[in-house]
This record gives C-alpha cells, structure tokens and sequence, in this order.
C-alpha cells in the first residue's frame, strides 16, 4: 500500500493500508491519542478494484486478511467509512481470542453495562449519550468478552452515529467529530471520537453487572427477559460463538447464568438515559 496507519484499540492492532491518503489523514484526526502497535493483529487494505480507479472516478475496495469478494467498492468520499467497515470486517471473520458479541458498552463504578438488539435498536446512540454523562463508553461495535474470566475488554473505536443521532452531539468538541458522510448505505453517517477517559482505560477490563436489550421508538416499558431468550439471542448476536465451540459456549452461559438481563423500550434518548440510570441504581 502506498500509506500506512497503525492504531492500538484496547487489546487489537489494526495495520490500515490505502491506495489513497485522503482516508488515512481523516482516521488520524478520529483516533488522535491512540497507540501505534508493536505488532497489528489484523490488516486492512483499502484499494481501488481496478488501476484506473484510484483516479477516474475512484473507488474504494476493502480487504484485508478477511474479505468478502462480492462486497460492492465505496466511493473515495467515503473512505473514513470503508476503513471502519474494514476494522468490523477482520473482528467480524478472524477474532478468536475473546467471545465477539455485536453490543455496545459502558461502565461505571466497575459496573459494565452491555445493550444488544437489532439494528436501529438504538444501542450506539445510547452507549454515545451514556459516555458523556460520567460513563466510560467500552465500545460501540463489537463487545469483547474474556472466555477465562469473563470481564469485557474495552474496545472503544469511534462511535458511528447515524441519521437523527447526529444532531444529538451538536454541542461536543468538533475535534472528536469525524466528517459528516451523506449518501451511505445507512443513510448519513458521523464518527465520535471516544473521550479522553475511555482511550486512557482502554487496557482496564469490567465485569459485566447487567444485559440490556433496548428498543427504540416504543412506549417506556421494563421487563425481565428469560436466560433462554437471551442465551439464543447472544449466540445470534455473536460472529465466532460457533468458531469458537465449547470455549464460545462456556463464556456465554456463564454470561447469562450471572447477569441479570433486562429488556427496555423507549420512545426518546432522555428516557432511555432515565431507564438506564434507574435500573442500575435498582441492580446495585
């Protein structure tokens, strides 16, 4: 690759190559303070399709040391969002150190909080507003949970807001804004850099203390989910449960059998942030 990056987020190192140095200055300014790794544990290529596309008309390819082959190139503009999708894409198909959840996560107190469910589901908006209001965010992605101990290791990479979440964070410091992407598959999409806290203890694990499963856009309702609901609705929220066999196994029980699982649903952030508070409170 004619430019390289290399960014240290919590216990992955990720090598990003471009045929281009447009997406590589927009990811310095997202993952200013973080760490180069000694060794990167995943590669990510960004690359035209064919030579003549890294000037007519460009677009951009992703691979790496997984790949999908069929996946369809993005446009130049949104190349910050291609390298993102090309971290996803190697956590998604090659980590098999930690049992992989699909979650979002925050902390307080040495209390871990992890919120799961579909997409729209609302879980990263949540897991953005909860680490600005004396939170430390995890990771918005992708949950890594220790299959020996349990604990999560944070993973806190930029949070990807989307669409009406934007304009939730009007009032954060432009600086840990990434550049507003129109026009994606998802619509309009913003990074945010984590705060200076959740880059600072990204080597300091917590224990897992609740599982919630919010739902955005519905009447505010609690309710308790059964250990059966969540154990089937984890292992489809996982990427290498299956991989992993009876390690992936043991990890995930022992998460269901010692957590207590919530679902939440909610009709606006603030009483999401509201319901959260309280049930921890509640839990403690």
């Amino acid at each position: 690759m004619r430019h390289e990056r290399r960014i240290q987020v919590g216990p992955v190192g990720f090598r990003i190559g471009s045929d281009w140095a447009a997406p590589l200055a927009a990811l310095d300014r997202l993952y200013a303070g973080y760490p180069e790794p000694a060794i990167a544990d995943f590669t990510v290529r960004l690359e035209a399709p064919r030579p003549w596309r890294r000037w007519l008309r460009p677009k951009v390819h992703i691979g790496g040391d997984y790949m999908l082959p069929d996946a369809a190139p993005l446009s130049l503009a949104h190349g910050l969002l291609a390298a993102e999708m090309g971290m996803n894409l190697q956590m998604a198909l090659g980590q098999r150190r930690y049992l992989l959840l699909h979650a979002s996560g925050v902390e307080k107190g040495g209390r871990a909080l992890l919120m799961t469910g579909l997409s729209g589901a609302g879980k990263s908006t949540l897991a953005a507003l909860l680490g600005e209001c004396g939170w430390r965010l995890l990771g918005d992605e992708f949950a890594l949970v220790d299959c020996d101990s349990g604990a999560l290791h944070p993973f806190p990479r930029a949070v990807s807001l989307k669409n009406a979440a934007v304009d939730l964070f009007d009032d954060v410091d432009p600086g840990r804004l990434g550049p507003l992407l129109a026009d994606t598959p998802k619509g309009t999409i913003r990074h945010l850099r984590p705060n200076d806290d959740a880059i600072a203890r990204m080597e300091e694990t917590a224990m897992p203390a609740l599982l919630l499963f919010p739902r955005f856009g519905h009447a505010a309702e609690i309710r308790e989910v059964g250990q059966g609901e969540a154990f089937v609705r984890l292992t489809q929220a996982s990427t290498n449960y299956v991989a992993l066999e009876e390690r992936g196994f043991e990890a995930l029980a022992r998460l269901i059998r010692t957590v207590p699982v919530r679902a939440v649903d909610y009709p606006d952030t603030e009483s999401a942030v509201e319901a959260v508070e309280r049930l921890c409170e509640d839990l403690a």
